[in-house]
């Protein structure tokens, strides 16, 4: 399956589900498509540790390939990183450990209101 045969929702699910996987926290989902066309939804999450985050990413880019799904792009990856960010087209994740969460507060800087998941 390739990201053309996949909607938003369906990548969105994947990505939530393997953060879930691995227990990332305060999980928050952000619709951006009014606001941008770089893509519809926004992931929020937040790990333990610096190695909780990059556990994190790491496992969103092997779940999106075992459903087919060939991420576009991942930075801060396996660089001891307190924010990871990974490009899935439509769905792009955000995984950070708490200290940078509060510090770039990307829900504030979006300034809509996000879904819990």
């Amino acid at each position: 399956m390739s990201q053309n045969q996949l909607s938003a929702d369906q990548i969105l699910e994947i990505a939530v589900e393997s953060l879930e996987d691995v227990k990332g926290d305060n999980i928050t989902v952000l619709n951006v498509s009014e606001l941008t066309d770089m893509m519809d939804f926004m992931v929020i999450c937040t790990g333990t540790s610096k190695r909780h985050v990059n556990s994190l990413g790491q496992n969103v880019v092997e779940h999106a390939k075992s459903k087919g799904l060939q991420p576009l792009g991942s930075e801060g990856r396996d660089m001891g990183s307190e924010w990871v960010l990974v490009d899935l087209y439509d769905v792009v994740v955000h995984v950070m450990t708490e200290e940078a969460r509060s510090f770039y507060d990307l829900e504030k800087l979006w300034d809509i209101k996000p879904e819990q998941r």
